[in-house]
């Protein structure tokens, strides 16, 4: 526990000595708001789809979350060029140990930047109907974090190539987020879509996200929670069974 613990105050010590790098995540997920959001919000409204605003902002608090959890993954690679990987390896802890911790603190940071994202989009007109569900919002958050801190451990793992990473990385997580129902609804989508959708692990985390905020689950609250616990759990393994096979 005190490895997860240090490994965790490392990463948001990382994260809060950094704001250039708070700020500049930032980017992207207001632009999407802004562009998007007030973009088609009158031809959303117009479709009978309700306030647009209120559909894609659960969607762009998850983009924020992911983007900042998958590339924590980057971190592993630099720990490894620059020595702190090998101090890490060879203490008495278990791998398993190691790896959650990293996974919970590129979480816990990425879930912190969802959270700014999360406020912004209030204060940019998104409103949250019905507290019963409300609570659920962070949990979901928390989720979203740690899976796709554990995709970025996998990855982080595996590649030596600081450059490489972030390449991958955007190749695997563009088509991730756009095929995700968090910035358009499912209905209607031709069958092939709709099929990716369900494969896809982010569009339970958007759609326990979104109903949360709406009380309105496209999957079921039951099912989005058991697919986004179940892949981190997976996810775990994998990272600590690549973890395990760095080579010094």
């Amino acid at each position: 526990m005190k490895a997860i613990y240090i490994l965790c105050v490392r990463q948001l010590k990382r994260y809060i000595r950094s704001p250039a790098r708070i700020i500049g995540s930032l980017g992207q997920p207001i632009l999407f708001l802004v562009a998007l959001g007030f973009g088609f919000k009158a031809m959303f409204a117009r479709a009978g789809g309700g306030d647009y605003l209120d559909f894609l902002s659960p969607g762009i608090i998850s983009m924020a979350i992911l983007f900042n959890a998958v590339f924590s993954g980057i971190e592993i690679i630099w720990d490894r060029q620059f020595g702190f990987l090998k101090e890490t390896l060879v203490a008495p802890v278990s791998r398993i140990e190691i790896v959650f911790g990293r996974m919970l603190g590129g979480a816990l940071v990425a879930m912190a930047q969802g959270i700014v994202v999360f406020v912004i989009c209030l204060i940019a007109g998104f409103r949250v109907h019905g507290s019963a569900y409300a609570p659920l919002a962070i949990v979901f958050m928390f989720m979203i974090s740690l899976l796709f801190a554990g995709i970025g451990t996998v990855f982080g793992s595996v590649l030596q190539d600081m450059q490489g990473f972030p390449l991958i990385i955007n190749f695997l997580i563009m088509p991730i987020f756009f095929f995700s129902g968090a910035i358009f609804p499912s209905a209607g989508l031709p069958k092939v879509l709709q099929i990716g959708l369900r494969l896809n692990p982010l569009s339970y985390g958007v759609d326990g996200l979104r109903g949360a905020c709406s009380t309105v689950f496209a999957y079921g609250l039951t099912t989005d929670l058991a697919v986004v616990t179940i892949m981190t759990g997976i996810l775990l393994g994998i990272g600590s069974y690549f973890f395990s096979k760095i080579q010094l």
